[in-house]
């Protein structure tokens, strides 16, 4: 009797035990369910050349199971005023993408907005300031699609990102030979149709980081034992063709102020040098003239003045 009455409880234990896994697995789900609900806009940095836009003649070839990125120069700001009518008459250089999204209700697509802010624009607060408008005005572009999206009554799952895009890494060469008056550049949409498993941004989120070029002081004559440092800068830079660099030239505070941002500025310049004749486009190495700013050693003394005359690098 004893025997059978264990068995009973154990069998008991056994499916009260089963009944508690099942309902925490419930729980699991649910709550793994809720950490995936995010914002419906991605905010991030994209790499895009102006050669890039040639794909336009894609748009007319869609294929939902190969995962294929699209670009349009389509101004996106136009958006809220297109989308006031559920019919509204598409401009040529998207419409192909929307008549495909229409007949294709059910297409997984990201919508990205590219947006520049014009780099000849140098006053930290002023860029900051219109990174913020042209982040906010590409939302309201893209929340303007969402809402003309539901009226149509289209079940097609859509993510919408916004993106910076650096001007003179999209417009290659061509950049130096005109001036652009804007302060906000839209340079276009980014479409991207597939999985939605693959992200439009770098899937390189690992920091590869170089040490400091050091100069003596008065001086912006790179040593020969940096070389190595170069040559393996170039190589990771020719191996991640989407990355940039920036050149940070620093000084000690021995000297004018005009002397110490033009000797900074000399060091940046001759890091850009070395890296041109080792084959990198220009269009991908942005300096900066950062004076005696940011020291990290003690100007009072011989050797932090040393460590101060240097070039940073910052891959992007």
């Amino acid at each position: 009797m004893k025997k059978i009455f264990s068995l009973i409880l154990i069998g008991l234990l056994v499916a009260g035990g089963a009944d508690v896994m099942a309902q925490n697995k419930k729980s699991n789900k649910k709550s793994s369910k809720g950490k995936k609900q995010t914002s419906i806009y991605v905010e991030g940095r994209q790499k895009v050349r102006q050669s890039d836009y040639a794909t336009f003649d894609k748009f007319t070839n869609f294929s939902t199971k190969d995962t294929k990125i699209y670009y349009s120069t389509f101004n996106y700001t136009d958006l809220p005023a297109l989308t006031v009518d559920v019919n509204p008459e598409w401009p040529e250089e998207i419409k192909p993408i929307m008549n495909y999204m229409e007949k294709v209700s059910r297409a997984t697509m990201t919508l990205c907005a590219l947006y520049a802010i014009n780099p000849e624009i140098t006053d930290h607060q002023q860029r900051e300031n219109l990174h913020k408008q042209a982040r906010e005005e590409a939302k309201a572009s893209l929340d303007a699609y969402d809402s003309w999206k539901k009226k149509k009554g289209m079940k097609n799952k859509t993510q919408y990102k916004v993106a910076e895009v650096d001007y003179r890494y999209f417009k290659g060469a061509n950049y130096y030979n005109e001036r652009r008056g804007d302060d906000i550049i839209h340079v276009g949409v980014l479409i991207y149709l597939g999985s939605k498993k693959n992200n439009i941004f770098s899937s390189d989120t690992s920091t590869h980081t170089f040490p400091d070029i050091r100069f003596f002081p008065n001086d912006a004559t790179i040593l020969e034992s940096w070389t190595p440092v170069l040559d393996e800068l170039a190589e990771y830079l020719k191996d991640n063709d989407r990355k940039g660099v920036l050149l940070s030239g620093y000084a000690d505070n021995q000297g004018t102020e005009a002397y110490i941002s033009g000797i900074s500025r000399q060091r940046a310049m001759e890091v850009k040098k070395a890296l041109l004749l080792r084959g990198i486009d220009a269009t991908r190495i942005e300096i900066i003239a950062k004076g005696d700013a940011d020291p990290i050693g003690d100007n009072s003394t011989h050797e932090g003045r040393a460590m101060n005359n240097r070039v940073n690098i910052k891959i992007q």
